[in-house]
């Protein structure tokens, strides 16, 4: 039996061409800044972000993390969403390893946090205040629906952030998702933010990294900060050459996916029971639930796919989530949906 993995995009394998690259990759220490491959990611990743430096990092986790740590002192704040990665889904760590406080503002429907409430939520100089340090933004938004953030609104958030002396990050895991859907370009998407992450792993195929970008002294402190997080990783060329591979390549066959997600979008809507509760589709995520009039539980559905060689996300009481990815091929959406019709419709 054929497994159609859709519970996330973090599951894709290496391309055949990557696994030759990684083979062959020229490796050095990269401690030392001496390893090529690395050198030469970082470069490529920093030119297209639009940023002086770039850093390679294990994960999107890490690179969100050395950003935070790099700015923040222990007792400073970072504004973010309440529906954000970093609030939800990255331990803690800002707090727990840096003393930093996450001040959450309500994130909309369009993954977006209102204005006013940034203004508002920014601390006067008051000894009785955690200083507010840092503003951190996601494209696309993940637990939004995969939503993708204009470049006029992240234009205006950052400047709301920069008149009050705040840095502005960004968490662009999948910004090249976001300039798929966009037509805009990524280094356009973050040309105001201060910094960005975004992964090689998930749909660019990669199997392990993220790059964090921003300017040189930043990267300097980042550098410093991922040593001490032992994430300083040697003879990574080898991992490093996957990644150049995935924005070079990968990166210019996303919307491929985005289509893929678009059929699973409309099938599922016309079957009675199906709601899209955060909106429908935009990229390579589809969220939906099932209403009362389908008798399953969230166990139930999810044990019946699995039987079929299905996967797909759980996010809540009869909620899920269904991603598109390399390895989803058009047979695999066929087959997904037709099987998801017979399970519900009966």
């Amino acid at each position: 039996m054929k497994l159609i993995d859709m519970r996330s995009d973090t599951v894709t394998k290496p391309t055949p061409e990557m696994l030759a690259a990684m083979a062959s990759a020229e490796v050095g220490d990269d401690v030392f800044r001496e390893d090529p491959t690395v050198n030469r990611l970082q470069e490529i990743a920093a030119e297209r972000m639009g940023k002086e430096e770039g850093l390679f990092v294990a994960s999107g986790t890490m690179g969100n993390l050395l950003a935070t740590l790099s700015i923040c002192q222990r007792g400073d704040e970072v504004l973010m969403g309440d529906l954000g990665h970093t609030f939800l889904f990255e331990g803690g760590g800002i707090s727990a390893l840096g003393g930093v406080f996450a001040h959450t503002l309500r994130n909309q429907p369009d993954g977006s946090l209102l204005i006013k409430d940034i203004e508002g939520a920014i601390r006067p100089d008051d000894v009785h205040h955690p200083r507010s340090r840092m503003l951190i933004v996601e494209n696309t938004h993940n637990r939004c629906g995969g939503v993708v953030l204009s470049k006029a609104y992240t234009e205006e958030a950052a400047e709301v952030g920069h008149k009050h002396g705040l840095h502005v990050h960004m968490d662009g895991a999948r910004i090249f998702n976001a300039a798929v859907k966009s037509g805009v370009a990524a280094v356009e998407l973050v040309s105001t933010v201060d910094s960005v992450t975004f992964c090689l792993s998930k749909g660019l195929c990669a199997p392990v990294g993220s790059v964090l970008c921003g300017s040189r002294d930043f990267i300097a402190r980042a550098r410093r900060v991922r040593k001490m997080l032992g994430g300083g990783m040697r003879q990574a060329g080898v991992l490093a050459a996957a990644g150049i591979i995935a924005i070079e390549k990968m990166s210019e066959r996303l919307g491929e996916d985005h289509v893929r997600a678009t059929r699973i979008a409309e099938g599922l809507s016309t079957i009675p029971g199906v709601n899209f509760d955060l909106g429908f589709q935009q990229t390579n995520m589809v969220f939906f639930s099932l209403d009362e009039t389908i008798g399953l539980s969230t166990t139930e559905f999810i044990q019946i796919l699995a039987g079929k060689g299905i996967k797909i996300g759980v996010t809540g009481e009869r909620k899920f989530r269904i991603v598109t990815h390399y390895w989803i091929d058009d047979e695999a959406v066929d087959f997904a949906l037709a099987q998801m019709r017979e399970v519900l419709s009966t």
